[in-house]
């Protein structure tokens, strides 16, 4: 199966799992807290299925076009999303990207490149001119 394949299929348990709930699933259902003073980009349910995306088509902004900032920037994702605990959006387990990335058994690699805390210095954006 293809990597798209496996998220997709991935995204979907997810999704059945958040709408029905992990009671008497073996795996444990992701654990996090979210920054609920402001508004996502877009409604929880569309983010859960398309968030993938977004970051793409941003990605592909930033990269081609050199568009940075605005409200699709990871860094914006990050600041909401970042754990509680640790302030990272990975390595806590309540770290909301690593949790659900986890949960669903897809690899999580933005942060390889990324800086996974909110108001740290992006590894990628400060090599860019």
């Amino acid at each position: 199966m293809t990597r798209i394949g496996r998220f997709v299929l991935g995204a979907a348990l997810a999704a059945v799992s958040f709408s029905a709930g992990a009671e008497g699933s073996r795996v444990p259902a992701p654990r996090y807290s979210v920054d609920t003073s402001t508004t996502c980009v877009a409604p929880a349910e569309v983010m859960r299925r398309t968030h993938m995306n977004l970051l793409k088509h941003r990605r592909d902004r930033t990269v081609h076009l050199g568009v940075r900032g605005g409200d699709e920037a990871l860094t914006r994702c990050i600041e909401c999303h970042a754990s509680k605990t640790t302030g990272a959006a990975i390595g806590a387990p309540d770290a909301f990207c690593q949790s659900c990335h986890q949960y669903v058994g897809v690899q999580l690699d933005c942060f390889d490149c990324h800086q996974g805390k909110p108001g740290a210095v992006d590894k990628v954006a400060s090599k860019v001119p």
